[in-house]
């Protein structure tokens, strides 16, 4: 018979043994899995630097292309400063060729009464001013050449041409080199008075200039002279200028002054009010020392001409895109005083001293890609004058010109335009009703136009 603490040291034996036979496995599991998670680490630690040495050799790879390109290009632009500064005389005589643009203006206008003769009682008018006659016509086309004459100076010429002779519109020199936003301009040239005066006709948005342009300065004011203008350094746009013509054309004449009849002054700013909405506002006054200005009735005029303008114009496009949608409001205002001797087609000469004015408003829809339409309104206002001038060219006869216009038009493409166009005109002693079908393109260098 066993002892009872025997069985119970059996036991214990048994437990202890089992211990000791299970200790190693136990740990060399335990080393096992400590070495795996080592391993793993290891693993994970290559492979996050081998990731990292493959993008620095990749970007050391495009860095190294672009210094190769960077040396390309600038070898390549050294070549070709030193061909230019090589080349024979033909080819620099190739290089300052002059740009060579037509326009072609032309019409078919329709008017009614057939015996309508345009005048404008009260005003003193300039030669050629009017609708002009029914039927077909050339119109005002022009050839413009133009260039940089070298690194000082930008050369332009236009000729205009009609139904009868060419005549030199602008034939000038310009400085492009000069320092502070100076520039400087003579020869024969548009002056930069108003909005619409420095402008060709055919970028107008109607076939014919406002009444106040043709009563006071025959359609706009080009004359031999030199012009002096300024940029001002400011964030908005600020122009300022003056002018001094020889004074041989309308307003002025006889070249009065000693071959200086007429000085201008000019002003113009204008700013971005967002995307959309941008604005220009100008004050401008042209001073004439007039000698023996002939009307066609044979009156004469001599003596001081002052005409001040004052002009505006906002545009609008969205998001600054004017190729879809556009519209622009437009308005000038001129007021003249003339002061001197008239002389009567019977050789009576009388002292004057007169006011003038008028003005016009216009807008411009662009409804949709290559078509607009516009309304313009333009209105004339001449002071009574003592009855020595009654039945005169200067007698306003109780009258208020005005002229009515709307228009439709459509552009091909920035080079083509078709445009009809409807007037009532109610500047002279009898009414008319003017239809213009007018066609302008444009082929050869064109420069952009001014806002």
């Amino acid at each position: 018979m066993r002892h009872p603490q025997g069985g119970k040291h059996l036991w214990l034996w048994l437990i202890i043994s089992s211990g000791l036979c299970l200790n190693p496995i136990l740990s060399q599991a335990a080393t096992q899995a400590k070495g795996h998670s080592i391993a793993q680490l290891k693993q994970e630690l290559n492979q996050l630097k081998q990731a990292y040495q493959d993008k620095i050799s990749a970007l050391e790879e495009r860095l190294e292309q672009l210094e190769e390109s960077a040396d390309e290009a600038e070898e390549r632009t050294d070549n070709l400063a030193v061909e230019v500064s090589q080349q024979s005389n033909q080819q620099a005589a190739n290089t300052f060729n002059p740009g060579i643009g037509v326009i072609l203006n032309g019409r078919f206008q329709a008017i009614s009464p057939n015996n309508f003769d345009f005048n404008v009682p009260g005003f003193f008018p300039a030669d050629e001013i009017g609708p002009g006659s029914s039927g077909l016509s050339l119109g005002e086309s022009e050839l413009n050449l133009s260039a940089n004459v070298d690194d000082k100076f930008y050369a332009s010429t236009t000729l205009s041409f009609g139904d009868g002779a060419a005549n030199v519109e602008e034939a000038y020199l310009q400085t492009i080199a000069l320092p502070k936003g100076l520039q400087v301009k003579f020869g024969r040239f548009f002056s930069s008075i108003g909005y619409l005066a420095s402008r060709h006709t055919h970028t107008d948005d109607f076939a014919e200039r406002p009444l106040a342009y043709e009563a006071f300065l025959g359609g706009q004011y080009g004359d031999a002279g030199v012009q002096v203008s300024w940029l001002a350094p400011t964030d908005i746009y600020w122009e300022s200028g003056t002018e001094f013509y020889q004074g041989d054309s309308f307003p002025a004449a006889g070249s009065g002054h000693n071959g200086s009849g007429v000085y201008t002054l000019y002003s113009h700013i204008g700013d971005d009010i967002n995307a959309n909405q941008s604005w220009r506002f100008g004050l401008s006054h042209l001073n004439a020392r007039v000698v023996d200005r002939t009307a066609i009735d044979g009156s004469l005029f001599s003596g001081d001409s002052d005409l001040t303008i004052a002009d505006f114009i906002w545009k609008w496009a969205p998001d600054g895109n004017p190729f879809i949608h556009n519209a622009k409001i437009q308005a000038e205002y001129l007021s003249r005083k003339e002061k001197g001797l008239f002389t009567d087609p019977t050789g009576l000469a009388s002292p004057l001293n007169s006011q003038q004015s008028g003005y016009y408003v216009q807008g411009i829809y662009q409804f949709m890609p290559q078509w607009r339409v516009g309304l313009r309104y333009s209105r004339l206002k001449a002071d009574d004058l003592l009855a020595v001038f009654d039945n005169s060219l200067l007698d306003n006869q109780g009258l208020t010109p005005k002229r009515t216009s709307f228009m439709l038009d459509w552009s091909n493409s920035e080079f083509s335009r078709l445009r009809l166009q409807y007037s009532r005109d109610q500047a002279g002693l009898t009414d008319a009703d003017i239809w213009t079908l007018q066609y302008i393109a444009a082929f050869g260098a064109h420069g952009a136009h001014s806002f």
